[in-house]
């Protein structure tokens, strides 16, 4: 097993046995990045369904400073890439093959703000993810291809911090990590 799978393991179990419900308040710190980066209005913000104990990031839509956001969720694509569409609370979503909920396909979007899910972060703002690589494609293009900015915050619980992580050319720096002890920037 290499050092990421062991890694990945590790904080799978580890996020499983410490799960714990996020307070509103988790959300303040992003409020005040958003703010202090003058992004307000009609932001296009990338969340992501939760699953297996990941923080319940849905809980941001009950937020009044995000009323009037555009939220947006992934959708895996048969290339093995995501893309981002428009998703509000009450749309129906469909089922893909790993279990996680999407919206149905219409418009693709690109996010102004990306709320990255992960099992593990490092004081540099790294990220371990799933494995496949999916949001690492995807944010690495957006900057090469479409030259577009997108600032990234990781999403996690404080116990997922991990002390140096291994990372790869292709692996994406994170602008910032959220965890419910405040912001790493």
């Amino acid at each position: 097993m290499d050092k990421k799978a062991f890694i990945r393991k590790q904080y799978f179990l580890k996020r499983k046995k410490n799960y714990f419900r996020i307070s509103p308040n988790y959300f303040n710190p992003l409020i005040k990045l958003l703010k202090k980066k003058n992004k307000v209005g009609n932001l296009k913000i990338s969340i992501y369904f939760p699953s297996s104990f990941e923080v319940d990031l849905l809980r941001i839509i009950e937020i009044e400073y995000f009323r009037t956001c555009i939220f947006l969720l992934p959708v895996i694509e048969n290339n093995n890439t995501i893309n981002f569409y428009r998703w509000k609370k009450n749309d129906v979503l469909k089922i893909n093959k790993y279990g996680i909920p999407e919206p149905i396909k219409s418009h693709k979007e690109i996010p102004d703000v990306a709320l990255v899910p992960l099992l593990a972060f490092d004081k540099n703002k790294n990220r371990l993810g799933y494995g496949k690589g999916f949001y690492d494609k995807y944010l690495n293009n957006q900057i090469k291809i479409n030259k577009k900015n997108i600032l990234t915050v990781g999403i996690a619980f404080s116990f997922q911090k991990h002390h140096n992580l291994p990372i790869k050319n292709n692996d994406y720096n994170l602008d910032y990590v959220i965890t419910e002890k405040g912001i790493i920037e």
